[in-house]
């Protein structure tokens, strides 16, 4: 697996992390009972904190992709390989419900996303 983080990302380095996690899991690179590298050893070959290696892999645990011990590293769960999809169809309820809040009709909603993936 590539591990590789952008400094002039906006995004928060520990979430470029995390997200390089979950982009293994919808690719297949990586599956239920993988172990990932040691937080310390990622540390040092992205040159970066441990803590923000850790704060990576916490989120991912929180969202309960990863197995976080203490002793015994990072491990993919059973059904990581699905997260993926579950996050985008939680995401598109919450899009679709702020459209309607908003009083987005379907079609503009459509432009929105097509617009947004051009």
């Amino acid at each position: 697996m590539l591990w590789r983080l952008d400094p002039a990302d906006d995004r928060p380095l520990f979430t470029q992390v995390a997200d390089a996690v979950r982009r293994a899991l919808e690719g297949g690179d990586l599956a239920p009972g993988d172990r990932l590298p040691a937080a310390r050893e990622l540390a040092d070959l992205l040159e970066v904190n441990i803590h923000t290696v850790l704060r990576g892999y916490r989120e991912l645990a929180d969202e309960g992709l990863l197995d976080l011990r203490r002793g015994r590293g990072a491990v993919v769960l059973a059904g990581a390989e699905r997260a993926g999809v579950v996050r985008l169809s939680r995401l598109a309820a919450e899009f679709v419900a702020e459209c309607r809040r908003l009083g987005v009709d379907r079609e503009g909603a459509l432009r929105i996303v097509r617009e947004a993936t051009a």
